[in-house]
């Protein structure tokens, strides 16, 4: 990074192991950074989930901020002019639907038209080493879904941007200048901690570990827990039937106007659930669709957000028919299988 001038796609969790701030380290060793891009939630990563974050300046370094989630998600050629590289630091947590994997597509994208490098540090995936979920469908391709990929793919955020390269899944086939620092001892089925939570709603482990099950109920009326001490550790709704917990989100730091805002929530607590091990756990989403008051007219939001979450509508059939969870799984396996293929060839770390 000497003597180039620099881009840096960071937020909160761009961490050295003692703490310090990965601008921050560049700063003191002289290394020449134009201005910082920030994703979804922000630089500092304080921003709730879908806000519209603005531009601005670090007042620690002085730096200039530039959203890529605000006007535009990709980066502009001005803003990568006179940018020789874009160093790319920011944890992911491994799942289709979570916005940093599509960041880093814009970004790659971006670079690749304009003839930039771009270098990814990598970091763990708290969901490595196994696949499960719906394959997208090309219909339903959104920020939370820009590629044919099960819901847990099970690449690190390195591997996910050599696949993305590898496979020409650009814009126009590009393919940009791709470095990926690996980690070093790194293993895929290992769990690492997550040293700074990735977004205000997923504070810790247990949050991250059941995200990708829980995640779907963000297209349904009830609640994860939004404006709560605990998100994505509970579900509930005032029309859950036969539930013994239950909560009331209130606006917090992370969650300004939560869903189901001050309404008395009826539940499951799920904070002291075993941790879900190479696999999305449906029962929740069946378990409270069977259980919602009227449920066949409205437990799905009607913007159909859940469609787009899941990559297709058929698992929202398959929820409202009645189809055992088993046979659910068995409707993914082909496209499972197939999307194997793609991502065996980009697998770096051992299991």
């Amino acid at each position: 990074l000497k003597n180039k001038n620099i881009a840096v796609v960071a937020n909160q969790t761009s961490l050295l192991a003692d703490k310090t701030h990965l601008v921050d380290f560049l700063v003191k060793n002289n290394i020449k950074i134009k201005h910082i891009f920030a994703p979804e939630h922000g630089f500092r990563g304080t921003a709730d989930a879908g806000e519209h974050v603005k531009n601005g300046i670090d007042t620690k370094t002085g730096l200039p901020i530039i959203s890529l989630y605000g006007d535009n998600k990709k980066p502009k050629p001005e803003q990568l002019q006179g940018v020789d590289i874009v160093l790319f630091d920011i944890q992911d947590v491994g799942v289709r639907f979570y916005t940093y994997i599509s960041t880093l597509t814009y970004v790659m994208e971006a670079a690749a038209e304009n003839g930039k490098e771009i270098i990814v540090l990598d970091r763990p995936n708290p969901h490595d080493g196994y696949t499960d979920g719906p394959v997208l469908k090309e219909k339903w391709t959104s920020f939370v879904g820009l590629h044919k990929v099960p819901v847990v793919y099970g690449l690190t955020i390195g591997e996910y941007g050599k696949m993305v390269n590898g496979e020409k899944w650009m814009k126009n086939a590009a393919q940009v200048k791709y470095t990926l620092i690996p980690m070093l001892n790194y293993h895929k089925n290992k769990r690492y901690p997550i040293s700074e939570k990735p977004s205000p709603n997923l504070p810790n482990d247990q949050s991250i570990n059941l995200y990708p099950s829980l995640c779907f109920f963000e297209g349904t009326q009830v609640s994860v827990g939004r404006g709560t001490d605990f998100p994505f550790q509970v579900y509930g709704s005032q029309r859950l039937k036969n539930q013994e917990f239950s909560f009331t989100p209130k606006p917090t730091s992370g969650a300004k106007d939560p869903f189901l805002n001050g309404k008395l929530c009826y539940g499951k607590d799920l904070r002291q659930f075993p941790e879900i091990k190479g696999k999305l756990d449906l029962s929740f989403v069946i378990d409270a669709y069977q259980n919602f008051d009227k449920k066949a007219q409205d437990f799905f939001l009607k913007n159909l957000w859940f469609d787009t979450l899941a990559g297709t509508d058929e698992l929202r059939k398959q929820i409202i028919s009645g189809t055992p969870e088993a046979e659910i799984r068995k409707s993914w396996q082909k496209d499972l299988e197939n999307f194997e293929k793609i991502r065996r060839k980009y697998v770096l770390y051992e299991n």
